[in-house]
């Protein structure tokens, strides 16, 4: 009974500690600063709309390199096994995260670039298409 304690706890995700949430603090600002830039000839009405938006753009891309590093070193699928010894492997919780997150993080940069004027975006260069 003991080692089965042992072994859950081992695998239950624990606090971050304060270095951490520090560095992911810095890594969240700084992708913040970065679509501010893009955003700084934008109107005052346009920033006040996009800010809640660039919030959680910028939590989503770092939470998503660290997802992402994740699930490189542990793999996307996890063993289970339930109470009538049934066992297998199922697609993993950060997997689904991760899944679930791009997803939200692609609406959320496609509604910010159809905030910016003609010409700018977010992440994607401009091939002239439009123009054409």
């Amino acid at each position: 009974m003991e080692e089965d304690a042992d072994k859950i706890e081992k695998t239950v995700m624990t606090e971050r500690s304060t270095k951490e949430i520090a560095e992911y603090n810095r890594q969240i600002t700084s992708e913040k600063n970065k679509i501010l830039k893009i955003f700084k000839d934008c109107n005052a009405d346009v920033k006040k709309i996009a800010g809640p938006l660039i919030d959680n753009a910028s939590y989503m891309k770092v939470e998503l390199a660290h997802l992402k590093k994740y699930n490189i070193k542990n793999g996307i699928k996890e063993f289970y096994m339930n109470g009538k010894g049934q066992f297998g492997f199922k697609e993993s919780v950060e997997s689904k995260t991760y899944n679930t997150m791009i997803k939200n993080y692609m609406n959320v940069i496609k509604q910010l670039n159809e905030m910016l004027p003609k010409g700018k975006s977010i992440g994607i260069e401009d091939d002239g298409f439009e123009d054409f």
